[in-house]
C-alpha cells in the first residue's frame, strides 16, 4: 500500500497529458500566423489601410500573448515532472523504513492472532484459496482464488476486514462447485464483499454482510449460480448480505440457466430447470432492503433421435426446463423499504420430436415435441419495517412453446400418423405482495406469466396428421399483501392449429389454455382473471381422398377474478376453433363442427365485481365439394355447425351491490354447404351454433342478469352449377337472459336480463335461407 497521499505514477501521466495539449495549442497557433498577422488592405483607400493594420495589429498580440502561455506552460510541465520524481524518490527512500516500522507494529497482533493490525489481508492462492483477514484496526480483506478452471473445486472465501474496510470478494468456483462466499465487511465501517459465481451448474456463494455494529456500510451482492451442464439444472443464485446502520441491503444473485437437453440422446433430451434467485439481504436501519435475484430460465428441450430400424418410430423431443423460482426480496428496519422480489425465470422451449424410421409396410409414427416449460414462480416482496414502505412481488415467467411434432415416416403400404405437437408451458404464478406494518404502504403482487402456444402438428405421408398441441394455462396472480392491489391472471396460451390431411381426416386442433384466477386483494382490488386461450382451427381433409371435416376445439375457459374490496373482472372465455372442411370422393363428407367457446369467469367477491364475459362459438367448417369424377350424381358434404358459445360468467357477490351476470357469447356462424360440380347436387349449409346463457348477477343489493348470447348465423347453402343448390342453415337460437341477483335489504325483484334473436339463414340462387332461431327468455328475478 501507498504511504504517500500523491502518487507519483499520476503526476507524471498528469504532465505527458499537459505536453501533448501544449503541442497541439502551439502547431495552430503557428499555423495561424501567416493569415492572421498580415492582413491584406481591401483597397488603396486610406479606411481599408487602417481597417487592415488593425486586425493585423491584433493578432500580433494574440501571438505575443501564446508565447507567454507556452512559457508558462512548459515550466509548469517540468515543475509538475520534476515533483513527481521526488514523490517517486521519497517513496523509494521511505518505503524500508516504514514497512520495518509497520512490520513492528503489526508483529504483536500477526504473531497472536494471525493477523496484522494495519494492512490489507493477502489474496488467496491455489494452495490457500481463502482470502487473508484485513488489519483490525484498518484494512481490506483479501479476495478469494478464483478456481473456475478447476473441476469440483470451490471458490476461495473471500476475506473478513476489522474495525475499518471492506470484505473481500468470493472467487468463482468451479464445474459442479459453488462459488466462495463474500467477506464481512468491517465492525465499525465498511461494505461486505460480493459472492463468487458458482461453477457449472452450482450456486453461486453468499454476499458478505456489513460489520454487525456497522455505522455506514452495504452488503455484498450474492453470487450469480451457474450455468447448468447438458440437461441439468442451473445452480441457485447466493443470498445478499445484510447491511449496517445506515447501508443497503446487497441483491440476491441470479440464478444459473438450465442446461439444454443433448439431441438424440434418451434419457437426457429435457432441458434443465434454471436456478432460483438468490434471497435479497437485510436493510440498515434507515436504508433499502436488498432486491431478489431473478431465476434462472429453463433449458430448451432437445430433438428427439430419428428412428433406425426397420418401422421404428422416431423419438420424442425432450421437454423443456422450468424456469427458476425469482429470489426473496430483503427486509427493511426501523424505516428502510424492503426489496423488490426477483422475477421468475422463463421456461425453456420444448424440443422438437424426430421423423420415424421408413418401414417395409408401414411407416411409423413421427416423435412428439416436447413440452414447454413452466414459468418460474416470481419472489416474494420484502416485510415492511416501522414506516417503510414493502417490497413488490416479482413477476412470473412466462411459459415457453412446446415442440414441434415431425412427420410420420413413409410406409410401403400405408403410412403412419404424424407426431403430436407438444403443449405450451404453464406460466408462471406471480409472486405475493409484502405485508404491509405499522405505516408502511403494501407491496404488489406480481402479475401471471402467458402460457405458451401449443406446437404445430406435423403433417403425415399418406396418414393421418398430429394433434395440435394444447395451450399451456395462464399463471395465477399473486396475492396483494394486506392493503396492496393484487395482480391480474396470465392468459391463456392459443391451441395450435392443425395441419391439413395427405390421405385421411385432418389433425385435431389443440385446446385453448384456460386463463390464471386473480389474485385476492385484501383491503385492495382484485386482480382480474386472465382471458381463456383460442381452440386451434382442425386441419382440412384430403380433397381427393374424402374424409369428414374434424370437429374444432374448445376455447379455454376464463379465469376467475379475485376477491377484495373491489372484485376482479372475470376473464373473457376463448373463442372456439373452426371446424375442418370436408373432403370430396365418391360421396362427399361433411364437415367438421365448430368448437364451443370458453365460459367466462366468476367476478370476485366484492363490492362491484362484474363476471366475465362468454367466449364465441367456433365457425362451423365449409361442406367438401361434389366429385366430379363420380358416376352418377353426388350430394356436397353438409357446412358444419357453428360451436356454442361460452356461459357468461357470474357476477361478484358485495355487501352493498351484486356485480352484473357476464354477456353469453354468440353462437358461432354455420359453414357453407359444398358446391356442386357436373353430375352432382349442392347441399345444404350448417346450422348456426346456439348463442349461450346470461351469467347470473351477484347477490347484494342490486343485482342485474347478463344479457343473453346471440343466435349465429344459418350457414349459405351451396352454389349451383348444373343441379339444384343446397338450402340455407338455421339461425342459431338466442339464449336466455341470466338471473337477477339476490337481494337481502331491499324490497322488489330484481329483472333477468334480456335474450337476443337468432339470426337468419342464407340461402344460395334458387333457395330460400334458413329461418332465424328463437329469441331466448328473460333471466329469472332476483330473489328478495
Amino acid at each position: 500500500m501507498s504511504y504517500l497521499t500523491v502518487a507519483p505514477a499520476e503526476l507524471a501521466a498528469a504532465a505527458a497529458e499537459m505536453q501533448g495539449v501544449g503541442s497541439m495549442l502551439s502547431a495552430a497557433n503557428a499555423a495561424a500566423v501567416a493569415p492572421t498577422t498580415a492582413v491584406q488592405a481591401a483597397a488603396a483607400d486610406e479606411v481599408s489601410a487602417a481597417i487592415a493594420s488593425l486586425f493585423s495589429g491584433h493578432a500580433q498580440e494574440y501571438q505575443a500573448l501564446s508565447a507567454q502561455a507556452a512559457t508558462f506552460r512548459h515550466q509548469f510541465v517540468r515543475a509538475l515532472s520534476a515533483g513527481g520524481q521526488s514523490y517517486s524518490l521519497a517513496e523509494a527512500a521511505n518505503a524500508s523504513p516504514l514497512q520495518q516500522l509497520l512490520d513492528l507494529i503489526n508483529l504483536p497482533t500477526q504473531t497472536l492472532l494471525g493477523r496484522p493490525l494495519i494492512g490489507n489481508g493477502a489474496d488467496g492462492t491455489a494452495l490457500s484459496p481463502n482470502g487473508g483477514a484485513g488489519g483490525l484496526l484498518y484494512g481490506n480483506g483479501g479476495n478469494g482464488f478464483d478456481n473456475s478452471g478447476n473441476a469440483g473445486v470451490a471458490g476461495g472465501a473471500g476475506g473478513s476486514a476489522g474495525l475499518i474496510g471492506n470484505g473481500g470478494f468470493g472467487g468463482a468456483g468451479g464445474a459442479l462447485a459453488a462459488g466462495g462466499a463474500g467477506g464481512t465487511g468491517g465492525l465499525l465501517f465498511g461494505s461486505g464483499g460480493a459472492g463468487g459465481a458458482g461453477g457449472l451448474g452450482a450456486v453461486g456463494g453468499q454476499g458478505g454482510g456489513a460489520g454487525a455494529l456497522s455505522l455506514v456500510g452495504s452488503g455484498g451482492d450474492g453470487g450469480h449460480g451457474g450455468t447448468g451442464p447438458a440437461g441439468g439444472f442451473g445452480g441457485s443464485g447466493g443470498a445478499g448480505g445484510g447491511a449496517g446502520l445506515f447501508g443497503f441491503g446487497g441483491h440476491g444473485g441470479t440464478g444459473g440457466t438450465g442446461g439444454d437437453g443433448i439431441a438424440g440422446s434418451p434419457g437426457a433430451l429435457d432441458g434443465g430447470a434454471g436456478g432460483a434467485g438468490g434471497a435479497g439481504g437485510r436493510g440498515g436501519l434507515f436504508a433499502v432492503g436488498g432486491d431478489g435475484g431473478h431465476g434462472g430460465i429453463g433449458g430448451n428441450g432437445a430433438r428427439g433421435a430419428d428412428g433406425v430400424l426397420d418401422g421404428e418410430p422416431g423419438t420424442a423431443g425432450g421437454n423443456g426446463g422450468a424456469g427458476g423460482a425469482g429470489g426473496t426480496g430483503g427486509t427493511g428496519m426501523l424505516t428502510g423499504s424492503d426489496g423488490v422480489g426477483g422475477a421468475g425465470g422463463n421456461g425453456g422451449r420444448g424440443g422438437d420430436g424426430i421423423r420415424g424410421a421408413d418401414g417395409a409396410l408401414a411407416g411409423e409414427s413421427g416423435g412428439k415435441g416436447g413440452d414447454g416449460g413452466a414459468g418460474g414462480a416470481g419472489g416474494v416482496g420484502g416485510a415492511g419495517s416501522l414506516p417503510g414502505s414493502d417490497g413488490v412481488g416479482g413477476a412470473g415467467g412466462t411459459g415457453a412453446d412446446g415442440g414441434n411434432g415431425l412427420r410420420g415416416a413413409d410406409g410401403v403400404l400405408a403410412g403412419e400418423s404424424g407426431g403430436k405437437g407438444g403443449d405450451g408451458g404453464d406460466g408462471g404464478d406471480g409472486g405475493l405482495g409484502g405485508t404491509g406494518s405499522v405505516a408502511g404502504s403494501d407491496g404488489t403482487a406480481g402479475r401471471g406469466g402467458t402460457g405458451g402456444d401449443g406446437g404445430t402438428a406435423a403433417l403425415a405421408s399418406a396418414g393421418k396428421v398430429g394433434k395440435g398441441g394444447d395451450g399451456g394455462a395462464g399463471g395465477s396472480g399473486g396475492d396483494g399483501g394486506t392493503g396492496g392491489p393484487a395482480a391480474a391472471g396470465g392468459n391463456g396460451g392459443a391451441g395450435a392449429n392443425a395441419v391439413d390431411g395427405s390421405g385421411r381426416e385432418g389433425g385435431v386442433g389443440g385446446a385453448g389454455g384456460a386463463g390464471g384466477h386473480g389474485g385476492n386483494g385484501s383491503h385492495g382490488l382484485g386482480g382480474a382473471g386472465g382471458n381463456g386461450g383460442m381452440g386451434g382451427s382442425t386441419g382440412d381433409s384430403d380433397p381427393l381422398n374424402g374424409a369428414s371435416g374434424r370437429r374444432g376445439a374448445d376455447g379455454g375457459a376464463g379465469g376467475d377474478g379475485g376477491q377484495g374490496t373491489i372484485g376482479g373482472a372475470g376473464g373473457n372465455g376463448g373463442a372456439g376453433g373452426d371446424g375442418g372442411v370436408g373432403g370430396y370422393a365418391v360421396q362427399d363428407n361433411a364437415a367438421g363442427d365448430g368448437g364451443d367457446g370458453g365460459a367466462g369467469g366468476k367476478g370476485g367477491l366484492s363490492t362491484l365485481g362484474a363476471g366475465g364475459a362468454g367466449g364465441a362459438g367456433g365457425a362451423g367448417g365449409a361442406g367438401g365439394d361434389g366429385n366430379t369424377q363420380s358416376v352418377g350424381s353426388s350430394l356436397g358434404g353438409d357446412g358444419g355447425v357453428g360451436g356454442n358459445g361460452g356461459l357468461g360468467g357470474a357476477g361478484g357477490q358485495g355487501i352493498t351491490g351484486g356485480g352484473s351476470g357476464g354477456a353469453g357469447g354468440s353462437g358461432g356462424n354455420g359453414g357453407t354447404g359444398g358446391e356442386d360440380t357436373a353430375n352432382s347436387e349442392s347441399s345444404n349449409g350448417g346450422a348456426g351454433g346456439s348463442g349461450a346463457m346470461g351469467g347470473v348477477g351477484g347477490a347484494g343489493v342490486v343485482g342485474t342478469g347478463g344479457m343473453g348470447g346471440n343466435g349465429g348465423d344459418g350457414g349459405a347453402g351451396g352454389n349451383a352449377i348444373d343441379s339444384v343448390g343446397g338450402a340455407g342453415g338455421t339461425g342459431g337460437g338466442g339464449a336466455d337472459g341470466g338471473a337477477g341477483g339476490a337481494s337481502s335489504t331491499s324490497t322488489g325483484d330484481f329483472p333477468g336480463g334480456a335474450g337476443e334473436d337468432g339470426d337468419d339463414g342464407n340461402g344460395p340462387t334458387g333457395q330460400t335461407g334458413g329461418t332465424g332461431g328463437p329469441g331466448g327468455g328473460g333471466g329469472d328475478p332476483g330473489v328478495v
